[in-house]
């Protein structure tokens, strides 16, 4: 217990960290006067120390934990979660003393506090390993894969920055409509934040009863108001909402309703925001992507896709497939969660080969990039949550 609990400490620390540091990128891109102050700024120094002190307090959350529970922290969402958001950060880091870009911490930061949060919605109780997950492939496959898609979250925000550098907001076109759409996707995961504080600050709870899909009975608790109610569900709380709908067995009618409600409250909050800026959300983050280098931003997506392509190759689909040999006895079975990784690599498969025979550099890059990890996010979220699979335990 006290290490669970100095574990659980110490991701704190680190979440504190990434947005102390966050505010010191943000004042060296704002304070810089020329591109030799951007790249050697005090606040860019200052920040960059700190963001190593959350990266080491959050490296000591993950060992902590590992040894606290017995086995690798990567069997859940809030341990998967937590552990992408330190790869991203670690991947950033490197990148950092590469190129000396403030701007793309200013980004990268905020995109793994948000990943933090996001996890914490989930249940963060030390639990022992199904039967299904105790094998060495666990370690192997799963921290590899969240390595390769940690760097490739960083061409995302590379991709990011450079098209919130170029994209003229003022004029309304393509680019800005789909500028502001991935804006929107962000606001959505803080509105699942918003949503999940909210409702457990509350205690709300439903409990039900349903057959699952080895029609078997079993229990599940809401802790929103149940939208879909599982297959075949009887209410044990009468008291509480009634389900306006029954799914079939192949859907989790409990983490569709979290998704209904979340994307409601994103919404909700994207129209509040709108109304009080008076203009695009990413309008308001552009002048922070005014000093920074396009062709840098290039070169950091671009490389981060080659370094993290092969990566997640090898523990997504090469490593997966001889983990699902040893358990399932063969190599291939079209699970969802499978289906979207071979997806995912048949993207970016593409983003190279459209690079490196069409020549899509630029904002065609950046478009890719960005689309690639908002692909990477919905098989971590909406495949892992809402589709029922071999993968759902996740």
């Amino acid at each position: 217990m006290q290490l669970a609990s100095l574990s659980a400490n110490l991701l704190f620390v680190s979440f504190v960290a990434y947005l102390v540091a966050t505010l010191f990128f943000g004042g060296a891109v704002k304070g810089a006067k020329s591109q030799e102050a951007y790249e050697n700024n005090r606040w860019g120094k200052i920040a960059i120390v700190i963001t190593i002190i959350g990266f080491i307090t959050h490296l000591g959350y993950f060992v902590t934990r590992w040894i606290a529970s017995a086995h690798v922290p990567v069997s859940n969402m809030f341990e998967f979660m937590t552990a992408f958001a330190m790869m991203i950060v670690g991947a950033f880091i490197l990148l950092f003393f590469l190129y000396r870009t403030p701007s793309l911490g200013l980004f990268a930061l905020p995109l793994a506090v948000v990943i933090i949060g996001y996890a914490s919605m989930f249940p963060r109780e030390l639990t022992p390993l199904i039967p299904a997950l105790k094998s060495y492939w666990l370690t192997i496959h799963v921290i590899t894969a969240a390595i390769g898609e940690a760097i490739l979250a960083i061409s995302a925000v590379a991709g990011l920055v450079f098209l919130l550098k170029n994209i003229d907001l003022k004029k309304k076109s393509k680019q800005r409509f789909w500028l502001e759409s991935v804006m929107f996707t962000l606001v959505l995961v803080i509105g699942f934040v918003l949503s999940s504080s909210t409702f457990a600050i509350m205690g709300y709870e439903a409990k039900f009863t349903y057959i699952n899909k080895n029609e078997q009975l079993a229990q599940i608790v809401y802790h929103y108001p149940p939208l879909f109610g599982m297959n075949e569900y009887e209410a044990l709380t009468p008291d509480r909402m009634t389900p306006l709908a029954e799914m079939p067995a192949i859907v989790n009618a409990k983490t569709l309703t979290t998704f209904v409600w979340s994307v409601a409250t994103g919404i909700v909050l994207y129209v509040l925001l709108r109304l009080i800026l008076r203009r695009p959300i990413a309008a308001l983050f552009q002048p922070l992507a005014k000093k920074a280098n396009s062709q840098v931003m290039d070169e950091i997506g671009y490389r981060s896709v080659l370094i993290g392509f092969p990566v997640f190759t090898l523990g997504a689909l090469i490593f997966a497939m001889i983990w699902a040999h040893e358990a399932w006895s063969r190599f291939w079975g079209w699970d969802p969660k499978e289906v979207w990784a071979l997806i995912t690599w048949l993207f970016y498969a593409a983003y190279l080969h459209l690079r490196l025979s069409r020549g899509w550099e630029g904002e065609k890059s950046a478009w890719l990039a960005v689309i690639g990890f908002i692909i990477i996010m919905f098989n971590l979220i909406a495949v892992n949550l809402i589709i029922a699979g071999l993968h759902s335990y996740a």
